[in-house]
Formats: structure tokens, C-alpha cells, sequence
């Protein structure tokens, strides 16, 4: 069974949050990062670290352990901020998602993703595109313009000073 908007193969960046390993379509990538300092914004939620500036953008930094709900990890010399192209209503909007580190960049057929579990009507998964099949294990395949909510978006942006 295939996933609805993935009929060819596409190429996914994957990267750990703790011991899982999730993935992002290539194509909502812009590059890849070293952590760097990040200046906090006081009143913001949890799961945003603050925000760096990139080439003298200010780009709000989002840490996805919080984000998902995973206990805060201590950053090594592995974690690395991957900026990303979120889409929504009024735009797109730059954010960096921090992760424990980046794997390795992968190609998945539609035959080795399958549907995102159906887990009950409590728990949202609508922000998972799939789980890509990798050998005996499973890789999340994130869908970046639903892990956030518009409401969320807005408070990144409006914490970073930015209007996308």
C-alpha cells in the first residue's frame, strides 16, 4: 500500500532524535548546520531554543525532542540544526530543527512506504507522511508543513521578528 503524494521515488534527509530516526523530503531542505549559539526569546514556547542568525536572517530555532514530546538531550558535538521550508496559508516560513544529529540521505521507492499508523482519535499523526521501510527498521517520514500548527508558526515568527 503506497502513500498518497509519493508515486516516484524521492530522496529523504534522515536524522535521530534519541533512538528514532526520522526523515524530511529533500526538496523542504535548505542545508544543514553545526549547533551554533542561539539567542533565547524570553515567553516562548518550550520547544523553541530561540533563534540564530543565518547570513543575517533571524531564524527561529525549534529543538524536536520537545517538539515530539522526548526528554531534552544534552548537545554534542553531533547535533546540528537543519533549516527547512515550512509551507503555510500566507507563505513559507524559514525555521531550524534541531536534532541529535544527521544520518545520511536516503531513497525510498513507494513500495517501501507505508500509510502512517492509525493509533486512535485522541493522538494526531496527521503531521506523518509515512513509515519508511529501511531493512528490519522503520523510519518516520515527517510532513514539515503539519508538524506545526498555524498558531505556533505565528508565534515562532512573531518571536523572531520575521513575517516570512
Amino acid at each position: 500500500m503506497s502513500v498518497a503524494g509519493i508515486t516516484e521515488p524521492t530522496q529523504f534527509l534522515t536524522f535521530h532524535l534519541s533512538t528514532e530516526v526520522f526523515a524530511i523530503d529533500i526538496s523542504k531542505i535548505k542545508e544543514v548546520l553545526e549547533f551554533t549559539t542561539v539567542t533565547k526569546i524570553p515567553r516562548t514556547p518550550d520547544f523553541m531554543c530561540g533563534v540564530i542568525n543565518l547570513r543575517g536572517s533571524v531564524v527561529p530555532v525549534v529543538d524536536m525532542r520537545l517538539k515530539f514530546g522526548m526528554p531534552q538531550s544534552e548537545r554534542t558535538v553531533n547535533t546540528c540544526v537543519i533549516i527547512i521550508d515550512v509551507i503555510q496559508d500566507d507563505g513559507t516560513v524559514i525555521i531550524g530543527a534541531m536534532a541529535d544529529s544527521v544520518k545520511e540521505v536516503m531513497e525510498l521507492a513507494p513500495s517501501q512506504i507505508e500509510p502512517p499508523p492509525k493509533i486512535g482519535t485522541g493522538l494526531r499523526t496527521d503531521f506523518i507522511r509515512g513509515m519508511g521501510k529501511q531493512g528490519d527498521h522503520f523510519v518516520i517520514l515527517l510532513d514539515t508543513d503539519k508538524v506545526f500548527s498555524s498558531a505556533e508558526l505565528a508565534l515562532l515568527q512573531e518571536a523572531s521578528g520575521s513575517k516570512g
